[in-house]
């Protein structure tokens, strides 16, 4: 598991834990053997991402958003600590999750019409701009976790795609109370940041070429092939800002 920080100047993996079934961790003559510390117990995936996340919120990192995809942001749990540490998120769900009683992919088909769709941009990718149509709606203010005067709205938005308009992805979100669609389109879109890191990592740094028998092997490598890409990936910043035949 990995995080990843992106800005508009660049992006890097920042974090990664190992992620051991509890087939593993409740097995301590192999923990043991693999030499996993003895405080080591099963955490799940949500709760190796949400030590991920809190990690990065007390280093000097300075983010207000945070992404991931539909294996974490379908957890309430996992959006409830986001909002914990008073910073926004757009996150991937499936088409099957519940918004106040019934499923996503319903609502949408029921209460979006036509001219509600708006063709925005995701970012850009490696051959221009990510287009897609986009329909967002606000949800109601939970009044138990927002108090009478709320700073933050959250959102149920569908993006789908203009060559297949039967391919269609939902995302939950919590954003400040001026953001528009147009900036969530815009945050969706950074989740794809982490996909190209790994693309580089592993091209460039070898994130994927190991073969370990010990826990600690894996960190060490993992974690000097992410130091090796955070260093490329600020270089290369850096050309940017210097500009053609600087």
């Amino acid at each position: 598991m990995f995080a990843a920080y992106a800005t508009g100047r660049g992006h890097a993996l920042v974090d990664r834990e190992l992620y051991q079934p509890k087939s593993w961790t409740d097995d301590r003559d192999r923990c043991r053997a693999a030499h996993v510390p003895e405080h080591r117990v099963f955490a799940t995936k949500g709760d190796l991402a949400r030590d991920m996340i809190r990690r990065a919120h007390d280093s000097p990192l300075r983010f207000s958003w945070v992404t991931a995809d539909a294996a974490y942001g379908q957890d309430g749990r996992f959006r409830r600590f986001i909002e914990d540490l008073q910073l926004h998120y757009v996150v991937a769900v499936p088409k099957s999750q519940q918004v106040h009683g019934p499923r996503i992919e319903d609502r949408f088909r029921r209460e979006t019409p036509p001219e509600a769709w708006q063709r925005l941009s995701a970012g850009p990718g490696a051959k221009g701009e990510r287009v897609y149509d986009w329909a967002g709606a606000l949800l109601p203010v939970v009044w138990e976790r927002d108090g009478d005067e709320p700073t933050r709205r959250r959102w149920m938005l569908a993006r789908r795609s203009i060559s297949n308009p039967s391919e269609i992805a939902y995302f939950l979100a919590s954003a400040p109370l001026d953001a528009t669609l147009t900036d969530l389109a815009r945050i969706a879109g950074c989740r794809w940041r982490i996909e190209e890191c790994f693309q580089s990592a592993k091209n460039e740094c070898g994130l994927d070429e190991y073969e370990v028998r010990r826990h600690t092997s894996w960190y060490r490598h993992i974690t000097l092939a992410m130091l090796a890409h955070a260093f490329l990936a600020a270089m290369a910043a850096l050309e940017r800002e210097k500009g053609p035949g600087r």
